[in-house]
């Protein structure tokens, strides 16, 4: 006679006299191995999902959100100020409660225009940091039309999902920057007669998303995995925040000023009180039009900022006041070689000074330290001679007079 068949785990098929416990149930068993093994799946879930914020106690009011980028973003305050009260607001999106007879609030998509380096993205960056819903960075220029070679719009959605683990809920509440918009403007401002799949028929496409639609996403990206199974994704309170730098807008915003002159003034200002050195804070949604945008995306992103160019002073403010500083950076990297760094003022001017005459913005202040530090980081940690390193500006000169860096100077 055959002996009794050994219970099993009915999740892993583990025999019992593997296990040290078999929990029993009404149609199958379950081990210890199994019982911890969803423990932590459970852990994992429980840390990933996004609630709807207490705008009482966990949500940062406007202000206080503009000093959080205060910290790390040094000038611009009138893009802070935009982007903390639409994220507030954003916030307040998420925690109404629908109802028929409740005022639906709308969402008020934002676009930033600016120079290179201004700090566009480094505000999306931040802004990132502090927010406790999905938050996601796309570039638009790697988006074509759909079947040509790039990247579909969905895509975009994607990485909200990713950002979110997938969470369709919480991706669908949460926050999405687009940069580089500027490289999808239409070629001129007459329609386009040819195709034009990366810029205006890239526009049409992201109409669905801004305005708020049931979109149907690849988990994986749609065109290496054409087999998967579409998320369906609702648009309606993802905000959407778009930045670029929109080289040669000026012009535009100059034309129309100059045009919309009656007089010797222009909307209660006078011709002679124009800062023609910074006109982007003249910007006006024709200015866009002009630039490239087709009408109907223009009026998906209501809420128009800019970005004021980067002075000297705001700068060399920028070398050594946030929280993460260059030279604060920099500092740390030769401390943990027991080397203490320090910058004399007259270096950090001569920085400065080479990042406005090579047009590199905030951006290329740290292709330039690392071109007058790069010596010293590749000899001073094998020698156990040197306990200080003092930047002067003979020093920063002299390497960077060296270094290939110097050859930006003839291209500029």
């Amino acid at each position: 006679m055959a002996g009794k068949k050994e219970e099993t785990c009915s999740f892993c098929g583990r025999p019992k006299s593997d296990t040290t416990i078999l929990v029993s149930g009404l149609e199958g068993q379950i081990c210890n191995f199994c019982i911890e093994q969803a423990k932590i799946i459970l852990e994992e879930e429980s840390t990933t999902q996004f609630e709807v914020p207490d705008l009482e106690k966990s949500v940062l009011k406007p202000i206080e959100i503009k000093a959080f980028l205060d910290r790390y973003v040094i000038g611009q305050d009138d893009a802070k100020k935009v982007l903390a009260v639409a994220v507030y607001n954003h916030y307040k999106r998420i925690a109404q409660k629908t109802d028929e007879n409740e005022v639906e609030i709308e969402k008020s998509n934002i676009v930033l225009v600016g120079e290179t380096g201004t700090g566009k993205t480094l505000l999306a960056w931040t802004i990132a940091r502090m927010l406790h819903v999905p938050f996601a960075i796309a570039d638009a220029t790697v988006l074509t039309e759909a079947g040509y070679v790039g990247e579909d719009v969905e895509s975009i959605l994607t990485r909200l999902l990713q950002a979110a683990d997938y969470n369709v809920a919480a991706a669908e509440k949460g926050i999405i920057f687009i940069d580089e918009l500027d490289k999808i403007a239409r070629k001129s401002d007459n329609p386009s007669i040819t195709r034009d799949v990366s810029g205006e028929g890239v526009q049409q496409a992201l109409l669905k998303l801004l305005e708020g639609s049931e979109v149907n996403v690849p988990p994986q990206g749609g065109r290496k995995h054409p087999e998967q199974k579409m998320i369906a994704v609702n648009t309606k309170n993802i905000l959407f925040i778009a930045g670029g730098a929109f080289q040669g807008i000026e012009r535009h915003i100059a034309a129309r000023l100059r045009t919309n002159v009656v007089g010797y003034s222009f909307a209660g200002i006078n011709q002679e009180d124009f800062d023609k050195e910074h006109l982007l804070q003249y910007i006006s949604p024709a200015d866009l039009k002009k630039f490239g945008l087709i009408p109907e995306i223009v009026g998906r992103l209501p809420v128009l900022s800019y970005l004021d160019p980067l002075s000297k002073d705001t700068l060399k403010r920028i070398l050594v006041e946030p929280k993460n500083a260059l030279t604060k950076q920099f500092e740390k990297l030769f401390e943990m070689d027991n080397i203490n760094l320090h910058f004399e003022e007259k270096a950090l001017e001569y920085i400065v000074e080479k990042s406005i005459e090579f047009k590199l913005g905030a951006r290329g202040l740290r292709s330039i330290m690392e071109a007058i530090l790069i010596d010293a980081m590749f000899e001073l940690p094998s020698s156990k001679k040197t306990k200080e390193l003092q930047i002067t500006l003979d020093y920063a000169s002299s390497k960077l007079s060296k270094a290939s860096l110097a050859k930006l100077k003839a291209a500029v």
